[in-house]
């Protein structure tokens, strides 16, 4: 079992292609991945494949974004019908092949773990991006904090006040706290562990924006900083409403805190590894 399935991993490899786009997609012909399922003729295959395509309707993912025709070819004058597979494409065919054939239980393991690897790898890309931009935001905040306290604001009951206006004015009028009830967030916890990138890089934008035009602009004593903050955050909720996005209805994300710690488990382990492999 264990070198079919290499061999097969050979195979589909072998036929795989990637786009000379910038996105660089992997993607498999459907008349070349044919035979390797174990199937003699086109018509028995793509009864798998419309199949697959249903499977993948019903999934809720857009089937022309995994099952795009590719120009068919002729041959004896007839043109022969083909298509362009992404790798879920292949992955729901295997699922919806003949499951007589030995070639489909091979394929299905194999596109199995190939999947799972790829949903991993944006997963762990849409942490980084969710991490960089905390750190972004925290780094303009310590900036804004330093800013507003030579001009005026100096307690810190002061800058939690005019953090919470921030928020309120780009979450509609919502303050922090019952934010934080309504995505169920720990009082003594921050709003933006829980945020997805679109709301970090819009607190970002808004606090950076404030503090250019209190230093530009000169801009000292409370009452005038909170109104600067305010504005420049209606001004970036609005931005967000034009694109169609309402940040006080997008769902928390998994802590932030949670995914560092477990990285930090993640590098001890494979440190660990080395080590015992070295030991060895």
């Amino acid at each position: 079992m264990d070198q079919a399935l290499t061999q097969i991993h050979q195979d589909l490899e072998l036929i795989k292609k990637v786009s000379n786009d910038q996105e660089a997609i992997e993607f498999w012909l459907a008349r070349e991945l044919m035979p390797l399922l174990g199937y003699s003729t086109w018509r028995q295959f793509s009864e798998a494949i419309e199949r697959a395509k249903e499977a993948c309707k019903i999934s809720g993912q857009p089937v022309d974004n995994h099952f795009l025709p590719a120009p068919a070819k002729s041959t004896g004058g007839r043109p022969k019908e083909d298509y362009f597979l992404t790798r879920y494409a292949c992955y729901l065919i295997a699922q919806n092949g003949d499951p007589r054939k030995p070639q489909i239980a091979l394929a299905q393991t194999y596109f199995a773990s190939q999947t799972r690897k790829q949903e991993l790898m944006e997963q762990r890309e849409t942490e980084n991006k969710r991490l960089e931009a905390r750190a972004k935001l925290k780094e303009t905040e310590s900036k804004i904090e330093s800013t507003v306290y030579t001009r005026g604001i100096k307690l810190s009951v002061e800058f939690a006040t005019f953090k919470n206006k921030h928020i309120e004015a780009l979450y509609g009028g919502i303050p922090a706290s019952q934010l934080k009830k309504i995505r169920k967030i720990p009082s003594g916890r921050s709003l933006a562990d829980f945020d997805s990138q679109v709301e970090l890089k819009a607190k970002d934008f808004a606090l950076a924006m404030t503090d250019h035009n209190i230093k530009e602009q000169n801009i000292v004593g409370k009452e005038a900083m909170n109104q600067e903050v305010v504005k420049n955050s209606k001004e970036t909720r609005q931005a967000l409403l034009n694109r169609g996005i309402r940040p006080e209805l997008i769902k928390p994300e998994e802590d932030l805190k949670a995914i560092e710690s477990r990285r930090k488990k993640e590098a001890k382990e494979i440190k660990g590894k080395q080590a015992d492999k070295f030991l060895k």
